[in-house]
């Protein structure tokens, strides 16, 4: 059990107001593992004086307060000091689960937090709340997903003025505790950041057919299903050859999606001067012969800033629609976990397509494509929204929530969850389906059935994180893009109405 306590005054330790700011005052940080580090060693020496001579809360032996979170190599501890050295308090914060040999799915917990009796009542200086914001931000700077910790009944609304919230009433070492969770904003900004002024923006242009919001628009009276993306301008200049390569990947990935087998590319560049779009576009017959997808055609302007754009062709008699899922359905990842970082895109773009061999990222293009055995009642391509936002898209269109599982989502052993569930991946299909319904046969990819999609009615609409002890906690609320529900009914075969993409400038 964790231990956030006030040490005095509640107000004057977390939730008063100072009426000057806080001067000469320094947290700084040290492994909990380290005994010998002067951070540690007064962290630990100012616990046992509080928690156990004081408060009377542990027993008075040689291990008084120390628990297991100070033997994970995880945990970390922060300092406050004044200007002169004295040391002001600590707070400990580390994964809830401390046993190394299973994977951090960025759930921590903070703990002993301590203020020192002589700066709980210091004019001008808030020790306890300083520790709580730090904590929230080294916290938040790690990747944690879900942050809690158990503080006295008396606290409860001293932490809610910092933001936290009330998750229930518990009992730590016999005296009235309250649960309270800090709210984990990453996927609502990204949501916000990429996918959310769709609905405004295309407002008279979507149509209203069941494939509004999908990766790809069927095109009306034909078996064509039509895809395009744009890439970032920064990213063209920065990395020319990958940004052509990405051109390609975005694209394919979208007509996957739908169901589509791929077969031919447009694309439109701008440069800078014809060395510079040779580079682009070697980036991208790269990846069009790695995919086995021909470029037909296109447009090249030089002595104009950097830019690239491609239209991506490809056939289906039945294109699959993200609109295609109703409550209860499974919601299946299928993703390429080979690969690493793409180089100055750490945590923000997954490569596992530039080292694969073309047989083996035609297998994944194909994964639902016209000759796949199986085809899942919906599907979206995770890109630019991540995981967690893809995901909100497809139960969007569906009209129905969504529940993921955090420690069942396939995931590769050098990235976080938090990162993971929030970048770019090279190959990534959100599926759903009827329970039990067969996986995507995607050639070298990790496919696993990871969460469901929800009934708006007696739940909510968004998406939720649920974790191993069954509690879940909100990661997006509501509709991504603002484009709303498909119409029930006609999902996956194309008709009158123009379809609208929920794709944006990407990665």
């Amino acid at each position: 059990m964790s231990l956030l306590d006030d040490l005095g005054a509640a107000d004057e330790i977390l939730g008063g107001r100072s009426r000057r700011p806080a001067r000469d005052v320094t947290i700084t940080e040290a492994p909990a593992t380290d005994a010998r580090h002067p951070d540690v060693v007064a962290h630990r020496a100012l616990r046992r004086a509080v928690f156990v001579d004081e408060q009377g809360l542990f027993r008075d032996d040689i291990a008084g307060d120390l628990d297991e979170h100070d033997h994970d190599p995880r945990a970390v501890v922060l300092v406050a000091r004044d200007g002169a050295g004295e040391v002001l308090g600590g707070v400990r914060l580390a994964p809830v689960d401390p046993d190394t040999a299973r994977p951090d799915l960025g759930w921590w917990t903070g703990s002993r937090l301590v203020v020192a009796p002589t700066a709980r009542r210091r004019a001008g200086i808030r020790v306890g709340a300083a520790l709580v914001r730090a904590a929230c931000a080294r916290a938040e700077a790690a990747g944690v997903l879900r942050f809690e910790a158990d503080v006295q009944a008396a606290n409860e609304t001293l932490f809610r003025r910092l933001g936290w919230q009330r998750v229930r009433a518990t009992t730590v070492a016999g005296r009235p505790h309250v649960r309270m969770r800090r709210p984990v904003g990453r996927f609502a900004a990204l949501v916000a950041a990429t996918k959310a002024p769709l609905g405004e923006l295309v407002a008279g242009l979507a149509g209203s057919g069941a494939h509004v919001g999908d990766d790809g628009a069927p095109v009306p009276g034909s078996d064509v299903v039509a895809a395009c993306d744009a890439i970032l301008p920064a990213m063209v200049e920065r990395d020319p050859e990958w940004a052509g390569w990405c051109g390609v990947l975005v694209n394919v990935n979208d007509l996957a999606a739908m169901g589509a087998e791929p077969i031919a590319l447009l694309d439109a560049v701008g440069a800078r001067d014809a060395s510079f779009a040779h580079r682009v576009l070697t980036g991208l017959r790269a990846a069009a012969e790695a995919y086995g997808v021909p470029v037909i055609g296109g447009h090249t302007q030089l002595e104009v800033p950097a830019s690239l754009a491609v239209t991506a062709l490809g056939r289906t008699t039945t294109p699959v629609a993200a609109s295609g899922g109703r409550p209860g359905m499974a919601v299946r990842l299928t993703a390429d976990l080979h690969g690493t970082w793409r180089p100055g895109y750490t945590g923000r773009q997954w490569d596992s397509t530039s080292t694969r061999a073309p047989a083996d990222l035609r297998a994944m293009v194909g994964a639902i494509g016209p000759r796949a055995a199986h085809r899942p009642a919906a599907a979206k391509d995770v890109s630019m929204a991540g995981v967690v936002g893809t995901l909100g898209m497809l139960a969007e269109a569906s009209g129905t929530g969504a529940v993921l599982d955090v420690a069942a989502v396939p995931r590769p052993a050098g990235a976080t969850p938090a990162d993971w569930l929030t970048c770019f991946p090279g190959f990534a299909l959100l599926t759903a389906d009827e329970p039990g319904a067969p996986a995507p046969s995607a050639g070298p990819a990790t496919s696993a059935v990871c969460g469901e999609l929800t009934d708006t009615v007696t739940g909510t609409a968004g998406v939720a994180l649920r974790w191993p002890d069954g509690e879940t906690t909100e990661a997006v609320a509501g509709g991504v893009t603002g484009l709303g529900a498909a119409p029930r009914g006609g999902a996956g075969a194309p008709g009158p109405d123009r379809a609208r993409t929920t794709e944006g400038t990407t990665p």
